[in-house]
């Protein structure tokens, strides 16, 4: 095997970063909840965004979810976009709040009505309590555009890590329930597929934030101990076996990270079927190093992906 070669930028922090995690109960990932996953002191507040928390309906007889809007401040001389933004955490920990500053920069940079959600987390609440609290949010999103004042036709739905996964999900669900017309969909890092299966999976077994070993738990705990029989694409997408009809995706994965081959081989089934798809995969960086902002990479990555919004959501 050859040796990994990470991005200059990145190097000498690697050592600093977790590894392997026990994810092995759910004390342990307690405790991994209150490490959190910021790298230093959030950015501040921008100056020329709102939020506003709400509670919207859940899943029928589930409880509220609650999302968090994210507005420019001042006034719109034209219709906005709309874009419905997903948290990773591995389906196990996060929250939206981890999301604030970039949902800041999406609202303020692309003049874009942002709405971000917070879902259940597994283990506590395996699937499909995350994904049916994501699309019951996304279903809020839609119908509520008049009021939050966006371009219910220029809607698109957003995801990092397992967020992508969901976003995935619920662009699948969407579909195939006859749900919100999405006109994008940017799948960053996605996790999607529980079998584990893919070379990237397979090699990388001790790799900074994500690796192997850490996948595999937040799959049992996700499916859920008593889960049985085939897994359902709203689970794993990559299970899906019909991928036509979907919005357009931007698609991002990272050479050094287990998930790289799933975001690969769900965006070129994507292409395959039809629809239009933009991959990028960054050389030298691992799952999550977009949290260190400084390096160049990360610059390169964060400045596409707002390109890639403001160009799709201009509709």
């Amino acid at each position: 095997m050859s040796e990994r070669k990470y991005d200059p930028d990145l190097v000498d922090l690697i050592p600093l970063l977790p590894a392997v995690s026990d994810l092995s109960s759910l004390e342990a990932i307690q405790a991994v909840r209150e490490q959190g996953f910021a790298l230093g002191e959030p950015p501040a507040i921008l100056d020329d965004v709102v939020r506003e928390d709400r509670l919207v309906p859940g899943p029928e007889g589930s409880p509220d979810v609650a999302v968090r809007i994210h507005r420019p401040k001042a006034s719109a001389d034209a219709s906005r976009p709309g874009l419905f933004e997903i948290h990773g955490g591995g389906f196990l920990m996060g929250s939206k709040d981890m999301m604030d500053p970039w949902c800041d920069r999406v609202a303020s940079k692309a003049n874009a009505v942002v709405v971000s959600t917070d879902y259940r987390l597994a283990p506590e609440h395996p699937f499909p309590a995350g994904v049916e609290d994501c699309y019951a949010a996304l279903c809020w999103t839609a119908e509520h555009a008049d009021e939050l004042e966006f371009d219910p036709a220029r809607l698109a739905i957003s995801g990092q890590s397992a967020g992508g996964g969901l976003a995935a999900a619920c662009a699948l669900l969407a579909r195939d329930r006859g749900g919100p017309e999405l006109c994008f969909q940017l799948l960053e890092i996605p996790e999607l597929d529980d079998r584990l299966e893919t070379p990237s999976m397979q090699q990388f077994t001790d790799t900074p934030l994500w690796n192997r070993p850490n996948a595999a738990w937040s799959w049992r705990h996700y499916l859920g101990p008593d889960h049985q029989g085939e897994v359902s694409p709203y689970a794993a997408p990559a299970r899906a076996e019909n991928l036509e009809g979907l919005p357009p995706a931007y698609v991002s994965t990272m050479e050094f990270d287990p998930l790289r081959d799933e975001g690969i081989l769900y965006a070129l089934r994507m292409m395959q079927a039809g629809v239009p798809v933009e991959l990028h995969a960054y050389a030298g960086t691992f799952h999550g190093s977009s949290l260190l902002p400084n390096a160049d990479a990360s610059r390169r990555n964060a400045e596409e992906v707002l390109q890639v919004l403001k160009r799709r959501l201009a509709g």
